[in-house]
């Protein structure tokens, strides 16, 4: 028992920096309607801050106070860009684009601090005494205590705020119905510039108080912002007292799975105890706080909500799939090896994205863990050639597979959920996989990668050292290139005539209204059932791909930043279209554009991720549609025009024979 006492003090630090940035997260969804998933990198960014303020980093230094009160308005004044740049110009946009919003938001913040301030992680100076407390026996740092003590102190303030003035009832108003809040002459612009201005400031003083937990790094605060998701869950994103209560019980939580972790009993990995059971925890936790609930985020009355964009009826495959086919096979023959690698991570991002249009698309269901589930698939194709000798073309078949049933299970978690909902469990799911799967060397690959056999069909070599190697005479073969080409045409023709289906149709209705699709007789949990095994699926069919083409496989290639990047350039693309999964497939990270950019003009990695966060917000605010929706409306608008025009056009203008027929006519 002094054990478990002494785990549930010890546990009062992350409980503190966890309901601190849950607290954030609530005053944003107060005070605007959105759910900022770049909370976590707002404290980044303040403990960067502080680290540079304290550490000479700038040619000065400054003292504690100072060091503070600099850095809560740098992160004030970030959120202040926030709000004018990005959530205003959407604030008519649908839940879903605001969402997608605050992702790009996280990357550019995370690529920015990685461009200014490298990869290296900084210790973050510590304002709190480096006294001991003996307690139960043991010695707990004070800092725990004074961490509590200050989140606490906080959420009164902030309860108080809420509760008995007029700025809290104000808020409190406008978020309940917009149109009476203004007809009362309340200013929601107003009020969220003011709710988030103050949650900034919040998650940047959470990236001070969390220097004795955490070092400044692009991830380890980001991904604070998963456990404080479900702490605001639990509050259901109202109540900044549950909100608080609960970021400590998770924070407790995590520091009791790490007391069971060290107990003889407990799982292992080589030796060492079972890895990511915080972020499983997490998840499970998240999954609770949805069931109770029920089926969704608490909604506000805006003055209008716009839906995600059109998704058009496909009128012709054939032209296009042909078309695609020979540019790509003689584009793989005559590039060289560099730009045909790029090519061929371009066929694999397009399937990724592919699985995007069918899940957000079509059915409206933001999910971040299609790249994980191409991870669950890589993996899988890795374990049965080292594991059980078994290789092409029965591990791909088990590889995507795999990635199915992840995928349904995650799904089905969050059956009753839609929208943001899913967005927030994919998310924890994503973690919770990459750090007890991918990690664990007995489902992934620990710490280092996992080979994977290149294939072969009926003795004949396909892989990336097959006999034909273009006209370079170097690897990647394009034989390899050509079975991605196949599977990415072929998977493109698979959505675009399911899109064209009556399942794509249901898909459609219950992007639109769930209800109403119910009323029309549609089962709504088998169509949601549905495109989660059709999206995992072709995500998993990327995971192989994504082995072949290296050769193994790491849980880099498919971490969070790489998931959250997917999101962007299939929304860039166009996420309801298959077209639109092509554009994201090309500017995808190590994609055919990049790797032009990267040639010739020295633009690579992190960069390419600042860009792509910088899309994606233009194209939210400017585009909706993305780029292939945009070049399709503007295809149809110009064929209405034309239409118009040779209507109106009188019969003296029309050729000898055009004018017969019109008279001809009854």
């Amino acid at each position: 028992m002094n054990d478990i006492a002494l785990f549930v003090l010890l546990g009062l630090g992350a409980g503190a920096v966890i309901a601190g940035i849950a607290m954030a997260v609530v005053v944003t969804y107060i005070g605007s309607g959105i759910i900022n998933l770049a909370t976590g990198a707002l404290a980044m960014v303040a403990a960067y801050a502080y680290w540079a303020l304290k550490s000479d980093y700038f040619g000065f230094t400054l003292a504690t106070t100072p060091a503070i009160t600099v850095t809560i308005v740098v992160s004030a004044l970030v959120g202040v860009l926030c709000e004018l740049l990005v959530f205003r110009p959407l604030r008519t946009s649908s839940p879903l684009a605001k969402l997608v919003a605050s992702l790009g938001i996280l990357l550019i913040l995370q690529a920015t601090v990685l461009l200014w301030f490298g990869s290296a992680s900084k210790q973050i100076p510590s304002v709190f005494p480096t006294n001991i407390v003996k307690l139960f026996g043991a010695s707990i740092p004070a800092n725990r205590f004074w961490m509590a003590a200050i989140v606490v102190l906080i959420a009164l303030a902030f309860t108080a705020l809420y509760r008995w003035t007029r700025f809290g009832l104000a808020t409190r108003a406008a978020a309940e119905n917009e149109v009476y809040g203004m007809l009362a002459g309340l200013s929601p612009n107003q009020l969220s510039m003011a709710n988030t201005v103050m949650a900034s400031a919040l998650a940047g003083a959470m990236g001070i108080v969390a220097a004795p937990l955490a070092q400044a790094d692009s991830s380890t605060l980001v991904l604070f912002v998963v456990p404080a998701l479900a702490a605001a869950l639990f509050a259901g994103f109202t109540s900044i007292g549950i909100a608080c209560l609960a970021g400590f019980g998770v924070g407790i939580g995590q520091s009791l799975m790490s007391y069971v972790s060290t107990l003889s009993w407990f799982p292992t990995d080589r030796g060492n105890p079972l890895p990511g059971v915080q972020a499983l925890l997490t998840f499970a936790l998240l999954v609770l706080a949805l069931s109770l609930r029920g089926a969704s985020l608490p909604t506000r009355g805006e003055l209008v909500e716009k839906r995600l964009p059109a998704a058009p009826r496909p009128k012709r495959l054939a032209r296009p799939a042909v078309v695609l086919g020979v540019v790509g096979a003689v584009l793989l023959v005559v590039l060289p090896f560099g730009y045909r690698q790029a090519l061929m991570l371009s066929l694999v991002g397009v399937v990724v994205c592919l699985s995007l249009v069918v899940i957000t698309g079509f059915v409206g269901q933001v999910s971040l863990i299609q790249v994980t589930l191409a991870g669950v698939s890589g993996f899988a194709v890795s374990h049965m050639f080292v594991d059980a000798g078994i290789g092409f073309p029965w591990a791909p078949l088990a590889g995507s597979i795999a990635g199915v049933v992840v995928g349904l299970i995650v799904g089905a978690s969050a059956l009753r959920v839609r929208g943001a909902s899913l967005a927030v469990v994919t998310l924890a799911g994503v973690v919770a996989i990459e750090q007890f799967g991918f990690a664990n060397s007995k489902w992934g690959a620990g710490i280092g990668g996992s080979p994977v056999q290149q294939p072969s069909l009926f003795g004949a070599r396909v892989g990336a050292d097959a006999w034909f190697r273009g006209l370079d005479g170097k690897v990647p073969s394009p034989v390899l290139g050509f079975l991605f080409l196949v599977v990415a045409i072929a998977l493109c023709l698979l959505v675009a005539s399911l899109r064209r289906s009556v399942l794509g149709q249901q898909m459609l209705a219950v992007r639109a209204n769930e209800r109403a699709a119910a009323a029309t007789g549609i089962n709504v949990a088998r169509v949601k059932i549905t495109a989660y095994g059709i999206s995992s699926f072709i995500a998993g069919t990327a995971g192989w791909m994504y082995a072949y083409n290296f050769g193994s496989v790491s849980p880099a290639r498919f971490g969070f930043l790489i998931a959250l990047g997917f999101v962007a350039f299939a929304y860039i693309g166009g996420i309801t279209m298959v077209s639109g999964a092509v554009v994201g497939g090309l500017i995808a990270t190590e994609g055919l554009v990049p790797h032009f950019f990267q040639t010739i003009l020295g633009i690579s990695g992190n960069w390419v991720l600042l860009f792509g966060g910088l899309l994606l917000i233009v194209t939210l605010i400017q585009n909706p549609d993305g780029v292939a929706g945009t070049t399709y409306r503007k295809q149809q608008l110009k064929k209405k025009a034309a239409l118009a025009a040779s209507k109106d056009r009188p019969e003296s203008s029309l050729m000898p024979t055009q004018a017969s027929a019109a008279a001809a006519e009854p």
